[in-house]
């Protein structure tokens, strides 16, 4: 799953994030939490219960498992290889971050919301990486879905047809 050479990392086509979504099995998550109420918490309960494998990655976890799976101190103590690696840590991360993407051989490159780093996104790609900058997997998954709708969000989009990934 080679990424392309040009991305416009301001404007995901929808068939970008969908081709992403559908190949990825295995998701690394770095920077997943414990806390029940905290973001990454939220969206690895919900690509979880969507039949991902997610892997908890949090050096600073006082706790051994985060929703039942075993939590792991950085991408290189995996005990295999995971098609993603999607990251809830600052911006200034992402460079270290991405080099031990490549190490373990993901093929996406995923930050989280608010979470921008060129020259990071930039080595992903030279690497063959997919990159998604400033998005969150848990709300593309829920749109492209339409399950957003069913959440009482207002999408602007009025269907009784469930959509397919």
């Amino acid at each position: 799953m080679p990424g392309p050479a040009s991305v416009d990392h301001n404007s995901y086509p929808d068939s970008y994030i969908r081709e992403i979504l559908r190949n990825v099995r295995s998701i690394a998550m770095v920077g997943a939490s414990a806390t029940w109420n905290r973001p990454s918490n939220f969206a690895m309960k919900y690509l979880l219960k969507k039949g991902f494998k997610v892997i908890p990655v949090n050096p600073n976890a006082a706790v051994k498992k985060i929703c039942g799976e075993t939590v792991f101190p950085d991408l290189s103590s995996l005990p295999g290889t995971v098609d993603m690696v999607d990251i809830f840590r600052p911006a200034e991360d992402a460079p270290e971050l991405v080099e031990e993407a490549i190490k373990i051989g993901a093929k996406v490159f995923w930050m989280q919301l608010e979470i921008r780093h060129a020259e990071a996104a930039k080595r992903a790609e030279e690497a063959g990486l997919q990159v998604v900058m400033d998005r969150c997997p848990k709300i593309e998954y829920a749109r492209l879905t339409g399950e957003l709708g069913w959440n009482g969000i207002n999408t602007g989009v009025i269907s009784n047809r469930r959509k397919r990934l």
